[in-house]
């Protein structure tokens, strides 16, 4: 055995990049009996009927056959209900981690660079890294808005490839100023394409998506997870007609499964009750802004996504250095079963900080109760 693991090792060592053998895998934890307010999803369960209607559209599959590559049917529906602008197309990934990777592989041209404001989704540095680009994190002011400034200089400097702007950002949930960005993309101009990120735009209402025919280097992003269908694994990006050309040349033949597909476009036509139920988690979300802000030594930032990012001082007013008095906070909540993201190791603005989805009334009710324990 020891001779086996001695082979398995040289092999590594000798095959690997340095770089992947210094990186950590993501690791999700086990939420198993947990209440999970740490990954931002949709609280609401499907009703019964439409369960039924899912149910039946399903069974009707067919599994034998690899889907259809070119998702026509498909991508017409998104495009339709998301308000993709008329003549544009899209293109499909597994989430958008695998549209991120889509963007990367396409971009990774030597010494190309990557360009994001930090904090921000982690997987704009990882999939920069594994694809050989150069990751260019700029941060955020102290108040977690865009330091444009900043952001103007790195392009000026770095010309990257890609420059990603999450609208709103994650994990912060702020949503960066319009104008901001509108500068950010004309500054890069065409020497690289602007991403605009929308995973969370169901809480926020505020798109770039419209605006695509006014920049010919806008990509925008978007994912059905945050709207209640994040196991379903479905994002969507559209650009340019010659930009998405390009980018669906590296794009698996079949990375869209059937059953994604079927569902998607079942539930689709039962749009209103995703609309209803993002509705009804802005008005939480205010409402759990409140309730955490009058509690005692948390400070709550804005946030136009699903979630809020919440900083926690102990009595005397001191966040604490390591471990912080989140980390204490994080790690009690831990106990009564309750998940949160803890974001403090992140980066800096973060210290203290823990990120918390927006959930049901009688959810998020559970963790006000426990919060309140553990601040007395």
């Amino acid at each position: 055995m020891t001779s086996t693991n001695s082979t398995v090792q040289t092999l590594i060592r000798g095959i690997i990049r340095d770089d992947v053998q210094a990186l950590s895998a993501y690791h999700v934890p086990d939420a198993s009996g947990f209440l999970k307010l740490d990954a931002m999803e949709n609280p609401y369960r499907l009703p019964a009927e439409i369960q039924q209607k899912l149910a039946q559209r399903m069974a009707q599959v067919d599994l034998n056959r690899y889907p259809v590559p070119s998702y026509a049917g498909l991508k017409t529906a998104l495009s339709q209900h998301f308000g993709v602008p008329a003549e544009y197309d899209v293109v499909l990934g597994n989430g958008s981690d695998e549209l991120i990777a889509i963007l990367s592989i396409a971009c990774a041209r030597p010494g190309a660079k990557v360009l994001a404001p930090i904090p921000g989704f982690v997987m704009y540095a990882m999939s920069a890294k594994l694809s050989g680009l150069e990751f260019v994190g700029i941060p955020l002011n102290a108040d977690l808005t865009l330091d444009t400034p900043a952001m103007l200089a790195a392009i000026r400097e770095h010309r990257p490839a890609i420059t990603y702007l999450a609208y709103p950002n994650n994990p912060t949930g702020t949503l960066f100023d319009e104008a901001e960005m509108e500068e950010i993309i004309r500054a890069v101009g065409d020497s690289g394409i602007v991403v605009v990120d929308e995973a969370y735009q169901p809480f926020a209402q505020r798109t770039f998506m419209s605006r695509l025919p006014e920049f010919p280097n806008l990509v925008v992003m978007r994912t059905v997870s945050k709207l209640g269908l994040a196991g379903v694994r479905l994002g969507y990006m559209s650009a340019a007609s010659e930009l998405l050309q390009e980018f669906d040349k590296v794009r698996p033949p079949y990375n869209v499964n059937v059953l994604t597909e079927a569902a998607v476009l079942c539930l689709l036509e039962n749009a209103e009750v995703f609309e209803q139920q993002a509705a009804d988690l802005r008005a939480q979300r205010q409402q759990l802004s409140i309730q955490l802000a009058a509690l005692r030594g948390v400070t709550v930032y804005p946030s136009s996504a699903n979630f809020l990012l919440v900083k926690f001082t102990d009595s005397e007013g001191k966040a604490g250095q390591s471990p912080s008095f989140a980390d204490q906070v994080f790690t009690k909540l831990v106990e009564r079963k309750i998940l949160v993201k803890n974001v403090g190791k992140m980066h800096d603005l973060l210290h203290s900080c823990l990120r918390i989805t927006v959930s049901t009334a009688e959810e998020n009710t559970v963790l006000l109760k426990a919060l309140q324990q553990i601040l007395e």
